[in-house]
């Protein structure tokens, strides 16, 4: 029924877009939700784009199309790349809440804290024992996190989880959801690309997404307060992936796959990690410059918010052990991978 609905939106894009080259023998479209000027966009999906091209000595073509050019809406987008509407997406594993259980553990306060490079390393080297079976119908690319959610609010200043008490706050996931349980707020799910609106008409009181997206979305002008915790420590992430088509996957011969995996490798989350921690410092930067308030908890005030979450993480064993998944080993696994894998 999708492929249906959304054919005419996809031939009208496909006539538009003129970004990838012509004639090259593997043609990859490659299919996301935000704009074509966020840092998403241009600090990561263009270079690894260019980077798998330029692996495969100019055999491969990858043309993005931002902003759900090619029809639907954000949570629809795994499904298209699984249907093998679209040949690669990148989306948030949080649109499809439950879809992918076994790496929600990467998402979960007082798990992730503050380092995404660790966090990208650790989803790497636990993928094959501990996380393949969430992604039947594609082949992974890669994983990655974002520097951590914050709080934005339009009017209140938190110091303390009383501050949220009945506040309704925009979530992305559903773990992000128990986040604001905990702290006695409301969640509200939607996609991010309608967040300024209902941060606009008050139909939210506020945020929990990262401060890289406040410059393409221009969140400070809907916000007064962004919160952290010390060190920058977050309440969780959310965690991105890369997906291709599994059957596109298969029929790829080997040096071309091989293109792909070189551009994906070890590195290549290392600086993706880097580059989500910068666009990360440029956005607070910003919503400070025109006025807004940065508030970073003291490591007192930090740890209340700790004491607070950690029930989310009890929450979610118990979750995934309903569907048998042993929840435990993978809190104490990802722990200790991004304590591995730290840069501080």
């Amino acid at each position: 029924m999708f492929k249906t609905r959304n054919a005419v939106a996809i031939a009208a894009a496909l006539t538009l877009q003129t970004g990838a080259a012509l004639g090259a023998e593997h043609e990859f479209k490659l299919h996301h939700f935000l704009s074509a000027n966020a840092p998403a966009h241009t600090e990561m999906l263009e270079p690894w784009a260019r980077a798998v091209e330029e692996n495969s000595g100019g055999r491969v073509a990858i043309e993005i199309f931002p902003s759900m050019t090619l029809g639907g809406r954000p949570p629809e987008l795994i499904n298209q790349v699984r249907d093998g509407v679209v040949d690669l997406v990148w989306t948030l594993n949080g649109y499809t809440p439950g879809l992918f259980p076994r790496t929600e553990v990467f998402e979960l306060p007082n798990v992730f804290v503050n380092d995404p490079r660790a966090a990208n390393l650790a989803m790497r080297e636990m993928f094959d024992t501990y996380l393949a079976d969430d992604y039947r119908g594609v082949e992974v690319m890669f994983l990655h996190t974002h520097a951590g959610n914050g709080i934005h609010t339009r009017e209140t200043e938190v110091r303390s989880p009383e501050d949220l008490a009945g506040a309704k706050i925009r979530i992305p996931t559903r773990t992000g959801a128990w986040v604001i349980e905990a702290l006695g707020a409301s969640p509200v799910a939607m996609p991010v690309p309608e967040l300024p609106s209902a941060l606009q008409k008050g139909v939210i009181d506020g945020a929990f997404i990262p401060w890289e997206i406040i410059p393409p979305l221009r969140i400070q002008q809907q916000t007064e307060y962004q919160v952290e915790g010390a060190d920058q420590a977050r309440f969780g992430t959310a965690v991105f992936q890369v997906s291709m088509n599994a059957a596109r996957w298969q029929e790829l011969p080997e040096d071309i796959q091989q293109a792909f995996r070189d551009a994906s490798d070890q590195a290549w989350l290392e600086q993706t990690g880097d580059v989500w921690r910068a666009t990360d410092d440029f956005g607070i930067g910003l919503a400070t410059s025109e006025g807004n308030t940065h508030i970073t908890l003291s490591p007192d005030e930090t740890q209340v918010f700790v004491d607070a979450l950690e029930p989310v993480v009890q929450r979610w064993v118990e979750d995934v052990s309903d569907d048998g998944i042993d929840g435990e080993a993978l809190v104490e696994r990802a722990r200790a991978s991004i304590a591995e894998n730290a840069t501080n």
